[in-house]
């Protein structure tokens, strides 16, 4: 499926296998969105820490084809996110032999992430968008939070493919924070995008 089909019908499939895999329930039902800058677009630049406080770049946390980054809300107070987080865990070896990197992103402070990141045994990279800079820059603030709540700043849950080039392939989102895309969606994804001669390594 070329860009230009992924940018047209957003989602579709991606959240079909994200379905699949998930237990029967009224929040199972979420519907896939189209969020955030357009398939094929240059993402904007990142303007956010690791855990241990270091400005980072695309290019900087880029594999060898790109990076898989993962907008939420927060590692401390969503438990949505927390296991959306644990279940990633598991596709950071399938991501690394596609050539991607994985990276996850939120309004938390270094601090949180780095105390998450230790509690579960995270090895891909958490990082913090203070201001929430990064979030507005892809259109992603969730609007019903106003200025004085404990959740103003945080995003609407959304999957990018940024190629090393800082385009976007691809994206996965679905409406309202309960279901997520499922990390087999977003393998699925990258080997939509990027089909492979049968008989030949990734």
């Amino acid at each position: 499926m070329s860009a230009v089909r992924i940018a047209a019908l957003p989602t579709i499939v991606m959240g079909a296998l994200a379905l699949a895999g998930a237990a029967f329930s009224p929040a199972a039902l979420a519907t896939p969105i189209d969020i955030g800058p357009p398939v094929g677009s240059t993402a904007p630049a990142l303007h956010a820490t690791d855990v241990a406080g270091k400005t980072v770049s695309l290019r900087s946390i880029s594999g060898r084809k790109g990076v898989v980054l993962l907008f939420f809300r927060s590692a401390k107070w969503c438990p949505y996110c927390q296991k959306q987080l644990m279940e990633f865990r598991d596709a950071q070896a399938p991501l690394e032999a596609r050539g991607y990197s994985l990276a996850a992103i939120s309004y938390d402070p270094p601090a949180i992430l780095a105390a998450f990141a230790g509690q579960r045994r995270i090895q891909y990279k958490l990082l913090s968008d203070p201001g929430s800079v990064t979030i507005d820059a892809f259109a992603l603030r969730d609007p019903q939070y106003q200025p004085g709540s404990f959740a103003f700043g945080v995003p609407k849950p959304a999957i990018f493919v940024i190629s090393r080039k800082g385009m976007i392939e691809a994206k996965l989102a679905e409406e309202g924070f309960k279901v997520r895309p499922s990390v087999q969606a977003v393998l699925a994804a990258l080997d939509d995008h990027n089909p492979q001669p049968p008989g030949t390594d990734r």
